[in-house]
């Protein structure tokens, strides 16, 4: 079975690239630059970057408004057969969100060793008490990512 030239654009270094442009607007506002796409049948369904600091909450990551968007639309808080594409690995609230929401992949960029609950700090996503598990595919993207992020917190650094 092949593709047709539509259907082979949607590869998941298409559906990140979308979530770094979102993490750029997550950085031009002055937050953590994390962009997240979440994605069904080849649409998306709902996207988010980090807002935190402009909505005052602490529960407002890239994953969390991408999930909200997307239960909006899908009038459902299952979000079954959907894959989300994120820039920076998630942390456990993100994750046990995604587990709850049944959200079928992730595919992240980059690796969070200090609040990683996608296998670097916790493995909460395949965790086998869990009535639920989520495939993880890491690294797509993972150089321009990280260079993002190092570039955000060096110039963050310099400022203080």
């Amino acid at each position: 079975m092949s593709l047709d030239i539509d259907e082979a654009k949607y590869t998941h270094e298409y559906w990140m690239q979308n979530a770094l442009a979102l993490a750029e607007k997550a950085e031009v506002a002055g937050e953590v630059p994390v962009g997240a796409i979440l994605v069904k049948d080849n649409q998306v369904i709902g996207e988010g970057f980090n807002q935190p600091i402009i909505n005052h909450d602490p529960t407002a990551h890239a994953e969390i408004i991408a999930m909200r968007a997307a239960g909006k639309l899908l009038q459902n808080y299952r979000l079954v057969d959907t894959t989300l594409y994120v820039t920076l690995e998630p942390c456990a609230m993100c994750a046990m969100a995604m587990v709850h929401a049944r959200i079928n992949t992730i595919v992240f960029a980059t690796k969070e060793p200090r609040t990683g609950a996608s296998g670097s700090l916790y493995q909460l996503l395949q965790h086998q008490g869990h009535n639920h598990q989520i495939e993880i595919i890491e690294g797509v993207m993972q150089q321009q990512s990280s260079e993002m992020l190092k570039a955000f917190f060096k110039q963050r650094r310099c400022k203080n």
